[in-house]
C-alpha cells in the first residue's frame, strides 16, 4: 500500500477507507491504543453501535479496526468503497480486476483475489453521492507485459471513463460511479 500526501484539504467523509484486521477483542483494544499513541483519534461517521472501532488518522482520513471479521487477510482486512449500487460496482470491479465476487446484495458487494489471499474489496451502499475528488483511491496495475493503452481501452469498455489530470506517466480513470482510480504502468 502506498501513502501519498494530498495537497487537497479533507472536506467530507472519504468514500474509500481501509479496515484493519485484528485477531480478537483484546488485540483490537491493543491496536486502537497503539494507533491512538501514533496520533489517530476515535471518529464518529454516524456508524452507531457497531462491533468495530472507527478512527481517523492525523489528517482526518477514516478507517476501521475490526475484530476477527475476516480470516487470513494480513493487517488490512478490506478496502471499502461507498457506492449507490453494489451490483453495478461488483460487476465492474470483478471484471476489471478478475477478482472473485463472494457476495452481492442491495447493501454490499464483496470481492477478493481468486487466490484467496490479501484484503477484501467491499462496495457498501450509502445515500451520499460522490461530490469531491477521492483522497483515498484504488490503483490498478496490469499484468507484466500487458499493453497500457489496451488495458485502458478494456476498462473503458467495461464502463470506466478517462479523467484528465495532465501529463503523468499513468492513466487516471473513473469507475461507473465516478470514483477515480489510477491505471499504473505494467511492471
Amino acid at each position: 500500500m502506498d501513502l501519498v500526501v494530498s495537497a487537497e484539504p479533507k472536506t467530507v467523509k472519504n468514500r474509500v477507507h481501509v479496515d484493519l484486521a485484528t485477531t480478537s477483542a483484546e488485540h483490537r483494544e491493543e491496536t486502537v491504543a497503539r494507533l491512538t499513541a501514533l496520533g489517530a483519534t476515535l471518529a464518529d461517521v454516524g456508524q452507531g453501535d457497531v462491533p468495530w472501532t472507527v478512527m481517523a488518522d492525523p489528517e482526518g482520513n477514516e478507517f476501521c479496526v475490526l475484530d476477527s471479521m475476516y480470516e487470513r487477510t494480513g493487517p488490512i482486512a478490506s478496502v471499502v468503497v461507498d457506492c449507490v449500487d453494489p451490483h453495478v460496482m461488483a460487476r465492474f470491479w470483478g471484471e476489471a480486476t478478475d477478482w472473485t465476487v463472494h457476495s452481492v446484495s442491495d447493501d454490499v458487494a464483496v470481492l477478493r483475489s481468486g487466490k484467496g489471499v490479501g484484503p477484501y474489496l467491499q462496495f457498501a451502499r450509502t445515500p451520499e453521492v460522490k461530490s469531491v475528488w477521492n483522497r483515498v483511491h484504488l490503483d490498478v496495475r496490469p499484468y507484466p507485459g500487458d499493453d497500457l493503452a489496451a488495458e485502458a481501452q478494456r476498462l473503458r469498455a467495461l464502463g470506466a471513463t478517462a479523467v484528465d489530470v495532465g501529463d503523468i506517466p499513468w492513466r487516471v480513470l473513473a469507475d461507473p460511479e465516478g470514483n477515480e482510480f489510477c491505471l499504473l504502468s505494467p511492471s
